[in-house]
């Protein structure tokens, strides 16, 4: 891993926005959830639709990092108000109340459906709790990304903080801020990210102008080491149309409005991607 300095800019805490701290938009309040590797319940995004029209602008708003956003939101001091934060609640989505800032975790979205070296969907479940059962883990920075690509190398060259490559179906690298960490077997991949992002608690410090993000650290979280040979070399984002696993819906401008919302609700799961799409995995329809 190249060395790197503390970032010359930082002079506050992350403001990164959530349920429980909104950010103040020329709108009103913006709130982000995450969705850990993308997937969400159509019944959740149908409820989450609702939530917008009842108390925002109408749509769901599709990040870069396969989160949901609500936007027009209404705030209450540096708050929500306590029905919507209650109407947000009932969605599902917010699984974690203490933790709901930290659970930034992209996952190859086809995992498990179709193509790459192994099904990822357990490994990122695993590294949720994990995160979520840690209470010292709530203070990572709102903006601390973990990356998981099952192989198929479509997420291999997104940046992120902490995260793994799969090299087969048994084991994984992974990756620390721009470097490689160790191989390590894919059953204890979770844990090692999670042991990764404590370290990085304890070295970044506490004050204002704490590193935010692995790269920004001083010193290397750990040795450097080479990328294992059976890396995989990036791909293309995910076409939209019918591709393998499914149908990967584009959403222009990663605006979900009432009628795009309408038509996704009847399917029983759906994965948010990275490219502003939602991919319908096959045979996912409730009956």
């Amino acid at each position: 891993m190249p060395s790197s300095t503390v970032h010359p800019l930082r002079s506050r805490r992350d403001r990164c926005p959530g349920v429980f701290r909104p950010w103040p938009a020329g709108d009103g309040g913006l709130v982000r959830l995450r969705l850990v590797g993308g997937r969400i319940p159509g019944t959740s995004l149908a409820a989450l639709g609702e939530v917008a029209g009842r108390f925002g602008d109408g749509d769901v708003h599709l990040t870069r990092r396969a989160n949901l956003q609500l936007r027009a939101m209404p705030t209450h001091g540096d708050g929500l108000p306590s029905e919507v934060v209650e109407a947000i609640a009932a969605t599902g989505l917010l699984p974690s109340r203490s933790h709901e800032l930290v659970r930034n975790v992209m996952v190859s979205p086809q995992t498990g459906l179709a193509g790459g070296r192994t099904d990822l969907r357990t490994v990122a479940s695993e590294l949720d709790r994990l995160l979520c059962d840690d209470e010292a883990l709530a203070s990572l920075p709102g903006r601390f990304l973990f990356v998981l690509d099952d192989g198929r190398g479509d997420l291999v060259e997104r940046s992120c903080d902490l995260g793994l490559v799969a090299l087969d179906n048994t084991s994984a690298q992974l990756r620390v801020g721009e470097g490689r960490g160790p191989v390590v077997p894919l059953d204890e991949a979770a844990g090692a990210l999670v042991e990764l992002a404590r370290r990085f608690l304890v070295v970044r410090g506490g004050g204002a102008d704490a590193p935010w993000h692995v790269e920004e650290l001083a010193e290397p979280l750990v040795p450097a080491v080479d990328a294992d040979p059976r890396t995989p070399d990036g791909c293309p984002p995910l076409p939209h149309g019918v591709v393998e696993g499914g149908t990967h819906v584009a959403v222009p401008r990663g605006v979900l409005d009432p009628p795009a919302l309408r038509r996704l609700a009847p399917h029983a799961e759906l994965v948010v991607t990275p490219w502003h799409g939602v991919l319908v995995p096959e045979g996912e329809e409730d009956q």
